[in-house]
């Protein structure tokens, strides 16, 4: 009797060994990607090609779409995102569903729920604004990471104390500071590092950021246009003059 020969067990058929080959080179190239991804995350600058390639095996890698919620309060998992690609808002609703966005997070930096890194999201959203790609880590992925590589714990504590900063910085221009000057001082922080002096964002969103109505931005915006301080588009705003826009944001 002659015995069928069955792919997998007694030899792969020919055929299949181009598309094997095809297979293989996807999947290097796709983790080539991922591990540019993880490169240019703020936290992971000091590790070394084997310590990222070890990071890549611990990871996986997701794109989420715009309008994805990827994380909503009552979740108890301990996660952290690390955001290569895209933006994502962080923000609470009041029982009367108004949005007060707590953060935007840019690319090439993390966000989550992980109580080790002070980082807490009982009551917040996180909604991509943009199609994103995120890496997704486990609590205990991020201690062993920790109590391996003590410069990445240095690179965390610096991030998290500057979005500290950041917050006091909002909290203190609510209690002391007139809404122009407050949307003055958020053009200017957003815009840091954009070499065409621009802020991408609605008339909504920036309200949502500052906790006022959208008219009340209009209105400021509408005032800063007047006098040659910004240009307005389609979610879009330039800045003209950064140094009147100091001045107001200092007031």
């Amino acid at each position: 009797m002659v015995r069928a020969r069955l792919p997998g067990f007694f030899g792969t058929p020919s055929a299949s060994r181009p598309q094997q080959a095809k297979r293989a080179a996807l999947e290097e190239r796709e983790r080539a990607r991922k591990l540019g991804y993880l490169s240019a995350i703020d936290i992971f600058q000091d590790m070394t090609p084997e310590e990222m390639a070890q990071l890549d095996r611990v990871t996986r890698m997701n794109t989420v779409s715009r309008g994805q919620i990827l994380f909503s309060p009552g979740q108890t998992d301990e996660i952290l995102f690390l955001l290569k690609r895209g933006r994502v808002q962080l923000y609470k609703l009041s029982p009367d569903g108004r949005k007060l966005v707590v953060s935007v997070i840019e690319a090439d930096t993390f966000f989550g729920q992980m109580s080790l890194l002070g980082q807490q999201m009982a009551s917040t959203f996180a909604e991509a604004v943009e199609d994103s790609t995120v890496c997704i880590m486990t609590r205990d992925d991020i201690e062993a990471l920790i109590l391996g590589k003590p410069k990445v714990a240095m690179r965390l504590m610096e991030v998290l104390g500057q979005r500290l900063l950041e917050t006091e910085t909002r909290l203190e221009e609510v209690a002391f500071k007139r809404v122009p000057s407050r949307v003055a001082g958020l053009l200017l922080r957003l815009s840091e590092g954009n070499e065409n002096h621009e802020v991408t964002l609605s008339h909504q969103e920036i309200a949502e950021m500052l906790g006022v109505y959208r008219e009340t931005v209009t209105n400021a915006l509408d005032r800063l246009k007047a006098d040659g301080a910004v240009e307005i588009g389609r979610r879009r705003i330039r800045l003209l003059d950064k140094e009147f826009l100091q001045q107001l944001a200092d007031e």
